[in-house]
């Protein structure tokens, strides 16, 4: 099973719960990463970014597969739907974005 970390190194890190031991650093942000929560599934990680982004990362391999940029402030809170379909974002911004 995995967790994952936000850090104010503009960075989300991937942990196995098992070991403790780190499974991977997802990196693309350009400022620190406020938030990060799993797809229902656990096959996708979105994270919430004060650099005005959410991103979508793929567990399996690390790597980013989508950037949503509409907001234009802060991005703090992220939340998948409960079928893992949508993606909801809260911002500095006063929007909430789907």
């Amino acid at each position: 099973m995995l967790v994952a970390s936000a850090s104010e190194d503009k960075t989300v890190r991937l942990w196995d719960t098992a070991t403790g031991e780190s499974c991977g650093v997802l990196e693309g942000h350009l400022d620190r990463v406020m938030a990060v929560v799993f797809s229902p599934d656990g096959k996708l990680v979105t994270s919430a970014s004060y650099d005005n982004t959410v991103r979508l990362w793929d567990t399996a391999t690390g790597g980013s597969c989508r950037v949503f940029e509409s907001h234009s402030d802060r991005v703090k809170v992220v939340v998948f739907s409960p079928d893992g379909k949508l993606v909801a974002s809260a911002s500095d911004d006063e929007t909430v974005r789907l």
